[in-house]
């Protein structure tokens, strides 16, 4: 075996056992980022209701309303901000806002670079596993060294690194190596040297 090749353990420790199944992800709402495709319904007003994209700036503009903040608010956040902006045309609107076409805001947004099928910035979801990350990114490149990938995680206000096996996980099967995932991971997945 060359020098170049030799087998390194990951220096990163596992993730720890408080941080393996995180369940607990109760204040979690959606924030409209970017790139998301929203529809306002105005309750009795068709002619207001459509479908409209946010701008990369954050904003949207709707029929009698321009540039109204969307990004970082809450669906039901941005449905009061434009109740109070067509109380000026309507009488006591009512506003529905559904987001559709999924972006997320980076801290929102859990990603893959390196050796996966897709690297991506993937939309978190409530109760996301490593298994359904893998998934949306098509699973390990035939050159990834999965066992040695790193997740890199921000908790309490600091960078965390740590090492998780995905070749366990996905190739062989072992679902103890499948962990929850928080928004703003980053998970990293280098190039096996041989």
């Amino acid at each position: 075996m060359t020098a170049g090749c030799a087998s390194k353990k990951n220096q990163y420790p596992p993730v720890p056992v408080d941080q393996r199944d995180l369940t607990v992800q109760e204040g979690y709402f959606y924030e409209i980022a970017p790139g998301d495709q929203v529809n306002i319904f105005v309750l009795g007003f068709e002619e207001l209701s459509g479908s409209v994209p946010v701008r990369p700036d954050g904003m949207l503009t709707t029929p009698l309303i321009e540039d109204v903040q969307a990004s970082g608010k809450t669906p039901t956040q941005l449905a009061r901000d434009l109740e109070k902006q067509f109380a000026v045309y309507v009488r006591s609107p009512v506003v529905t806002v559904i987001v559709n076409g999924f972006v997320g805001l980076p801290s929102q947004q859990v990603r893959v670079i390196g050796e996966a099928m897709k690297p991506a910035a993937v939309p978190f979801r409530k109760h996301m596993t490593l298994l359904d990350l893998m998934i949306e990114v098509g699973g390990l490149t035939e050159f990834a060294a999965g066992n040695k990938s790193v997740l890199v995680r921000y908790a309490d206000g600091q960078q965390r690194q740590y090492s998780v096996r995905l070749d366990d996980l996905i190739r062989d099967g072992r679902i103890e190596e499948n962990i929850g995932l928080l928004p703003g991971d980053i998970l990293i997945i280098p190039e096996s040297w041989f």
